[in-house]
């Protein structure tokens, strides 16, 4: 019986994450005979789901709109990754700690207690990776807000703060006009949350970094249409990006060289938290951090490039140090040939 209990749950969610299904798909899915699941879907009639037949070659199911449907029906594998996702998940938005937390403890509450044991045995404990930059953290309402006008599909008029964190104001010479934006996508790279969106008078594409945006209101401006974007437009618009409006990591030592590629190649490869800035069409500038000068040296070798205008003066002296340690090594593998 609860291995058919556990069989049913799996059918009912599988029903759940896609509007329609091929009934030897499904079978072939649950691993039962076409008569087996036949007697399942009954089941699930019986219970008061609403389960469709789907007439054509081969017969399927869908699941019907209405019913009494749970708010949510969680199979044994979704439960478990549900867990752990809420324990790994990145610490980039602010004020959502006790709600993860919450939200843990709720889940394993309502599991059963073989499904709970399983849980409880991937606790774990997330340590500071010391390579990672410190990301300003996104405001949770912010990425309500920002969230529900790509939802709606509606025009979304925000201030952009400055990379220093100050918003300028009217009267001063670099004002700047709130941003009417059409929102398409939240994209998360490298610890920090963007926007991808057009604008609405020029419709130019724009990438946002969410922590410096302010909406001006939670209800959000005219619809529009939205425009499909494909998986490379968003790695294009984010990660390829020299002008995604990125400032570097938190780190203690920062430094910077000019290499000789073009700012989209450099863009390309940068770790997040850097900033590439275009120096002409054939070269550009990197900004970047790290624990050391000596860590930011070998960041800036991995780009297999000629380096030039490097700064500052620490992360030169230790470019001169990396040198003689490495001339001293390949006179040291000369002699033992």
């Amino acid at each position: 019986m609860a291995d058919t209990s556990a069989r049913i749950l799996r059918l009912l969610s599988l029903l759940e994450a896609r509007v329609e299904w091929r009934g030897a798909e499904l079978a072939a899915r649950l691993d039962v005979s076409a008569r087996t699941l036949r007697r399942d879907v009954d089941t699930l009639r019986e219970l008061g789901y609403p389960v469709n037949a789907v007439m054509g070659a081969g017969g399927g199911y869908r699941l019907g709109a209405g019913g009494r449907l749970p708010a949510l029906v969680l199979d044994d594998d979704q439960a478990i990754a549900i867990a752990l996702a809420l324990q790994t998940a990145p610490a980039t938005v602010a004020g959502i700690d006790d709600a993860v937390a919450r939200a843990l403890t709720t889940l394993r509450q309502v599991m059963p207690a073989r499904l709970r044991a399983a849980s409880e045995a991937f606790e774990v404990t997330s340590l500071r990776n010391y390579w990672e930059f410190s990301a300003p953290p996104v405001d949770v309402v912010t990425l309500r807000t920002v969230g529900a006008a790509i939802r709606t599909a509606r025009v979304l008029r925000f201030d952009y703060l400055d990379p220093d964190g100050s918003l300028s104001g009217p009267g001063r010479p670099d004002f700047r006009p709130p941003r009417d934006v059409e929102p398409h996508h939240l994209v998360v790279w490298a610890g920090r949350w963007y926007l991808i969106a057009r604008d609405h008078r020029d419709r130019d594409w724009r990438t946002y970094r969410v922590d410096r945006v302010r909406p001006h209101t939670p209800g959000g401006g005219a619809v529009f249409t939205p425009q499909p974007l494909t998986r490379d437009d968003l790695t294009r618009l984010v990660v390829q990006n020299p002008d995604r409006g990125d400032t570097p990591g938190r780190w203690q030592c920062v430094g910077s060289a000019v290499l000789d590629l073009p700012a989209r190649v450099a863009a390309r490869w940068a770790p997040g938290g850097s900033v590439v800035e275009p120096v002409g069409d054939h070269r550009s500038r990197l900004t970047i951090g790290g624990w050391s000068w000596a860590g930011i040296a070998g960041l800036l070798i991995t780009f297999d490039s000629d380096l030039s205008d490097v700064e500052p003066a620490e992360l030169r002296s230790a470019m001169a140090r990396i040198s003689e340690r490495l001339e001293t090594a390949t006179q040291f593998l000369t002699d033992e040939n």
